[in-house]
C-alpha cells in the first residue's frame, strides 16, 4: 500500500474510534433512477421520400436534373425543386438558392459515392432540400453537404444515410440551421462513421436548431473560432459536441443525450458553455462534460444529469464552474491532476453515488470566496442565517480516496465509521487528507432540482 493509501487508512481506523459522538449526516430524500428531459426527439425513421420524377425550375425554365438548374443560373436566382433527383450536384455559381416548398418535397439521392452536394462558390443558400446517400469513405469526407464557399447558409435540410453531413472546409460566415442529420445504421461502430455537422478552419459561423444523430461526434470543432452553436439536440453518438484547437466559441441551449460523452472539450481557451443539459450519457467514458487540456473556459448554468461522470476534468487553468446543477451521476465531478486556479461556486451537487473525487495529492480549496456549493449531503450550521454555512465541507477526503483505491471498500461507505471520517473533516480543520474541501457550503439549492425526477417517458425514441 502507498503512502497516500497508509495515510487514509490509518485515518479511518483513528478516527472511526475517536469521533464516535459526531453528529450523523442529514437525511438526504432518495435518489429516483428515473430523470426527466424535457424534450421529445423525433423519430427519423418517419420519412417518406417522394417518388415522383424531379423537377428543377429556374427562370421559368424547367429541367430535370438539379445540376443542368443550377448551372442556367445567375447570381441572385433561386433553382425551385419538386420530386425526386438521382445525381450528385456542384454548385459553381454564386449567390444562388436551392430551395424545395417544403421540408422533404424534393430529394437528391448522391448514389453511394461522394459528396451529394458541394458548394463551390460564395452566398449559397439550399433550404428544404433532402439529400441522402453520400459516399461512404470517412478518409475522403464524404458529406451530403460539401460547403467550400464562404456566406453559405444550410436551412431547414434533411440529410440522411450519409458519413458526414455537413462539412464546412476552411470558409467563414456559414450558417446551418433547423436541419436534420442522421447517418447510417449499419455502421454500428461510431469511429468508423463521420461527423454530424464538421467544422475546419472556420470563423464567425453559426449551428443552430439541428438534430443530429447515428454519427461520430455530432458537431466537431478543428481550428474553429468565434462560432455559435445553440438550440441544437445530439444523441446516440460518441461526443455530442467534441472541441480540438478551437478558440472564443460559444455554447448554449444545446441537449446532449445518451451519448458517449455528451460535450467533449480538449486542447482550447476561452470557451462558453451556457445553459446546456447532458443526460444519460452512459457510453464507454460516460461524461456528461470532458474537459481535457483546457483553459480560461466557463461553465455556467448547465444540468449534467444521470451521466457516469457529471464533470471529468483534467489538465485545465483557470476555467470557471459557475451556478451549474450537477445530479444523479455515478461521480458528480471528477478531477485529476493538473488543475489549477479554478473558481466552483454556486453550484448544486445533488444525489450523486459520489458527489466529488480528486486524484491529487493534495487539498484542493472550493472556494474562497463569499459562498461556495450546495452539497445534498452536506452538514451545514449557518449561525447568521446568510444562507452560507459556517462549516466547511468535505466532498472528496479519506472516503472517496480509499473507496478510489480499493474499491471493496465501497460496502461500508454509508457505514456509521466512515460517517464518522467524514464528520471529523468537516469539523476539524487539523485532519487534512488529499481531496476537495468547500470552505463555505451553501445551505440551499440554487436550483429546482426536484422536477427532474418527473416522468422520463420523453426520453424514448
Amino acid at each position: 500500500m502507498g503512502s497516500a493509501s497508509a495515510f487514509v487508512a490509518a485515518t479511518l481506523v483513528v478516527l472511526a474510534g475517536a469521533v464516535g459522538g459526531v453528529v450523523a449526516a442529514p437525511d438526504d430524500p432518495a435518489r429516483s433512477d428515473a430523470v426527466a428531459v424535457d424534450e421529445e426527439l423525433p423519430d427519423l425513421d418517419s420519412f417518406e421520400a417522394p417518388e415522383e420524377n424531379g423537377t428543377a425550375v429556374v427562370d421559368g425554365a424547367e429541367y430535370d436534373s438539379v445540376g443542368a438548374a443550377v448551372d442556367a443560373a445567375d447570381p441572385g436566382d433561386t433553382v425551385r425543386l419538386s420530386g425526386r433527383f438521382d445525381e450528385r450536384v456542384t454548385v459553381d455559381t454564386p449567390n444562388v438558392t436551392i430551395r424545395a416548398s417544403e421540408p422533404g418535397a424534393a430529394l437528391v439521392d448522391g448514389g453511394g459515392e461522394g459528396d451529394v452536394l458541394a458548394i463551390e462558390a460564395a452566398n449559397v443558400t439550399v433550404e428544404r432540400v433532402w439529400l441522402r446517400n453520400s459516399g461512404w469513405d470517412a478518409d475522403t469526407e464524404d458529406a451530403a453537404v460539401f460547403v467550400n464557399g464562404s456566406d453559405a447558409t444550410v436551412d431547414s435540410v434533411r440529410l440522411t444515410e450519409i458519413t458526414f453531413g455537413v462539412w464546412i472546409n476552411g470558409v467563414d460566415d456559414v450558417a446551418v440551421e433547423n436541419s436534420t442529420v442522421v447517418g447510417r445504421e449499419a455502421v454500428q461502430s461510431h469511429v468508423e462513421r463521420g461527423n454530424g455537422i464538421h467544422l475546419w478552419e472556420t470563423a464567425d459561423t453559426v449551428v443552430r436548431g439541428n438534430d443530429v444523430t447515428r454519427v461520430r461526434d455530432g458537431i466537431y470543432f478543428s481550428w474553429a473560432s468565434d462560432v455559435t452553436a445553440a438550440d441544437n439536440r445530439l444523441w446516440d453518438l460518441r461526443y455530442g459536441v467534441h472541441y480540438m484547437y478551437s478558440d472564443d466559441n460559444l455554447l448554449r441551449d444545446n441537449l446532449a443525450v445518451d451519448n458517449d460523452v455528451g460535450y467533449a472539450l480538449m486542447v482550447s481557451e476561452g470557451l462558453a458553455l451556457h445553459n446546456n443539459t447532458a443526460v444519460g450519457n452512459r457510453g464507454e467514458s460516460g461524461h456528461g462534460v470532458l474537459i481535457k487540456d483546457v483553459e480560461e473556459t466557463t461553465l455556467r448554468g448547465n444540468v449534467l444529469a444521470d451521466n457516469v461522470h457529471g464533470l471529468y476534468a483534467s489538465n485545465g487553468r483557470d476555467n470557471r464552474l459557475i451556478g451549474n446543477l450537477v445530479m444523479a451521476n455515478d461521480v458528480g465531478v471528477h478531477a485529476t491532476a493538473g488543475a489549477t486556479g479554478q473558481t466552483v461556486v454556486g453550484n448544486s451537487f445533488v444525489h450523486n453515488d459520489v458527489q466529488a473525487f480528486s486524484t491529487r495529492e493534495a487539498v484542493v480549496a472550493w472556494n474562497g470566496t463569499a459562498g461556495g456549493n450546495y452539497w445534498s449531503d452536506a452538514r451545514t450550521a449557518d449561525l447568521d442565517g446568510d444562507g452560507v454555512s459556517e462549516t466547511r465541507h468535505r466532498p472528496a477526503g479519506a472516503v472517496e480516496r480509499l473507496v478510489h483505491e480499493e474499491p471493496r471498500a465501497a460496502v461500508f461507505a454509508d457505514s456509521p465509521a466512515f460517517s464518522a471520517v467524514r464528520a471529523a473533516e468537516d469539523s476539524f480543520p487539523v485532519i487534512e487528507s488529499p481531496g476537495i474541501v468547500d470552505h463555505r457550503p451553501l445551505t440551499d439549492a440554487p436550483h429546482d432540482w426536484q422536477h427532474y425526477y418527473e416522468d422520463n417517458a420523453h426520453r424514448s425514441h
